[in-house]
């Protein structure tokens, strides 16, 4: 997105958004790290501010997973069944790093040229925020619209845990006709997402006494490292042109694990694998490929066979262009921006990978624009918040339509 000058939209309470931003913001809420009850709690008494009714998510033990609010438009469905759209963004975020390698302290919520400085800023508190404000922007107009429209603010995301979003999705009723996800980046739709699946190997060897001569074994380490070259030879199926998925399929090695010590040929080494499905190169395909590979090189040693264990993962997806969300959201982009905004597939799995595995469609990725996501001095452009409220505006008014 070409962005404007930093100016007020009429029609957008940017100010209210970014104040709630850096409110956000000031809280730490690192996954894994930071109690989440403070930013929880901070965001109850915001709704309860706004008169707009929340339920909390929780684990078995009370600990927080986010927060759930919903709204409902008045005016008459033309079908049998209200269309129900929910939004979701994560209010936890990544780690700080190392502190001094920030210009700006990663809770300060500096604003300096144009950009909100801070931990969370871009991914993804400034879409929570600004998801907040488009909730009550439509509980203000409820009888411009007959659909559901719904705001997830999940935690347990960067963990890669998603605890919140299974809390909430894991629910058999809770299948909504679609989700848009708030992740940062304007200048693309992200439309679906390479799916992943992953494998502890267990190569076997014959333990001897690294000293001996007449018994050396069978070192397990060394077989292991030979099994690393062969799954990097595995030649992956491959998408064809039209299927408007770019992204190739591809096999890491991510670990290997073997020995005790000096004095031992180790007798068993363990290979972590990460595996990136793609439409033409699913679990199942992945599976029997890597399995012959396990076959022939087993066949070529003489100890017992490798074993695999493999570990749930999601599937790949893409929603078509002619997708109503993707189309809601073409549309009014190109009504704000006067272009048309391309559709991109990630690389990385996320939220949406889960969700279609569920049969929800998603959108997983159009926002702010962000910078060093993950990395010290994370900021978001504020000259991108009115331009992104008024585009996911213009696409909920036609999917609530009803």
């Amino acid at each position: 997105m070409s962005l404007p000058a930093h100016r007020s939209v009429p029609d957008v309470p940017e100010a209210e958004i970014v104040e709630l931003l850096s409110a956000l913001v000031r809280i730490p809420s690192r996954a894994g790290e930071d109690a989440m009850e403070p930013i929880v709690t901070a965001m109850a008494a915001w709704y309860a501010r706004q008169g707009l009714a929340v339920e909390r998510l929780q684990d078995e033990a009370g600990r927080p997973l986010g927060l759930y609010a919903e709204l409902e438009g008045l005016a008459a469905p033309s079908g049998p069944q209200r269309p129900w759209v929910v939004l979701n963004a994560t209010l936890d975020t990544a780690g700080f790093g190392e502190p001094g390698t920030w210009r700006h302290a990663p809770t300060s919520a500096v604003v300096e040229d144009g950009r909100l400085y801070g931990r969370g800023s871009a991914d993804s508190k400034a879409g929570a925020a600004l998801f907040c404000h488009l909730l009550r922007h439509f509980s203000r107009r409820r009888e411009r619209f007959a659909g559901r429209l719904g705001l997830l603010l999940d935690l347990d995301e960067h963990s890669g845990g998603f605890g919140g979003a299974r809390r909430f999705f894991d629910a058999p009723a809770r299948r909504p006709d679609g989700v848009l996800i708030g992740y940062p980046g304007c200048e693309r739709i992200v439309v679906g997402a390479r799916g992943f699946l992953r494998a502890r190997v267990t190569v076997a060897g014959i333990a001897a006494h690294s000293g001996g001569s007449s018994q050396r074994g069978v070192n397990a380490v060394v077989r292991a490292a030979r099994l690393v070259g062969e799954l990097e030879a595995l030649e992956l199926a491959r998408d064809s042109a039209d299927t408007g998925f770019p992204r190739p399929a591809q096999l890491t090695v991510t670990a290997l694990h073997g020995g005790s010590g000096f004095t031992q040929v180790p007798d068993r080494c363990e290979l972590s694998l990460d595996v990136r499905l793609t439409p033409a190169l699913d679990a199942e395909a992945a599976r029997r490929a890597i399995e012959a590979v396990l076959r022939r090189h087993d066949a070529a040693w003489a100890a017992p066979a490798s074993s695999v264990a493999w570990l749930p993962g999601w599937p790949a997806y893409r929603l078509p262009d002619a997708q109503p969300l993707v189309a809601a959201l073409r549309d009014s982009g190109r009504a704000v921006l006067g272009r048309e905004l391309p559709t991109a597939v990630a690389g990385p799995s996320n939220i949406g990978n889960y969700l279609a595995a569920l049969g929800v469609p998603a959108l997983c990725g159009f926002g702010v624009e962000g910078q060093n996501l993950h990395a010290a001095d994370e900021s978001v452009g504020l000259a991108s918040i009115a331009p992104v409220f008024r585009i996911y505006a213009g696409a909920l008014r036609r999917l609530l339509a009803g």
